[in-house]
């Protein structure tokens, strides 16, 4: 995308009237399940009232996130759309700061004060690197607990981002990849010859060295060095596949 393009996106962006949702309010009891189909997120099992199903990620998300509800988190979301699942998750938490990067801010129809949008290419270095002094990144926030990308799904994409982000994954913390497998389901998002994620995390598992011009040498080490543990599980549909990454204390 050329930079009159993101320019143009960014400004519809910035006049378009958004939705606030520091007002909404739920039961105490209400599930992840529910707030991501409020909101209309396609992690959710279903996603409109004709029950159309989504991915059916919630109780993964659950699953992992739940210890951390109360604590105070920064989360990192790579590919926003509308931001709803940035909206879910701003109510999940108790205390949350959600930082989404999405080159296509246009779509993005929902405000609060815990939700803070940039219309940038992840896979841009510049880009980041000015949006981390933007957010002061290394002085008041250093790392992030959770780094969730649902950006475009091409391989090229999934394997920069893992190689430069999952350093900033605090320890204990998450690297979550949505739709890890769509390059192997889909061949125009194959665009590169490079292993797959699920390659990789084989790799990762039995300590076996890669061989890659777009992932770091360094990253891969680090990767075998600092998991805990790999999660895979597969949602709603065959091509519903979601990976969680948790980087050890």
């Amino acid at each position: 995308m050329n930079f009159l393009s993101l320019l143009k996106r960014n400004f519809i962006y910035k006049i378009k009237s958004k939705k606030n949702i520091d007002h909404d309010t739920f039961e105490k009891d209400v599930t992840l399940d529910n707030l991501f189909e409020f909101y209309k997120t396609d992690k959710a099992s279903n996603i409109n009232s004709n029950d159309q199903l989504g991915h059916g990620y919630s109780s993964f998300y659950h699953k992992h996130f739940n210890e951390l509800q109360s604590k105070k988190i920064n989360l990192l979301e790579i590919g926003s759309y509308s931001g709803a699942s940035a909206a879910a998750f701003s109510k999940y938490f108790k205390n949350i700061n959600i930082y989404c990067l999405d080159i296509n801010l246009s779509k993005f129809k929902y405000e609060s004060k815990n939700i803070f949008p940039f219309g940038i290419n992840a896979n841009d270095k510049k880009s980041v690197k000015r949006f981390f002094k933007k957010i002061d990144f290394y002085n008041s926030i250093i790392e992030f607990d959770i780094i969730i990308d649902d950006g475009s799904h091409i391989l090229s994409d999934q394997l920069k981002s893992l190689n430069f982000f999952f350093n900033f994954v605090k320890k204990g913390g998450y690297y979550v990849i949505e739709e890890y497998r769509f390059p192997e389901y889909f061949p125009h998002l194959k665009d590169t010859n490079e292993v797959v994620i699920k390659e990789l995390i084989y790799k990762i598992r039995k300590k076996e060295n890669i061989q890659s011009k777009i992932f770091d040498k360094t990253t891969f080490e680090s990767l075998s060095k600092n998991i805990e543990n790999i999660f895979e599980y597969k949602g709603n549909s065959d091509h519903s596949d979601i990976l969680f990454i948790k980087k050890n204390n």
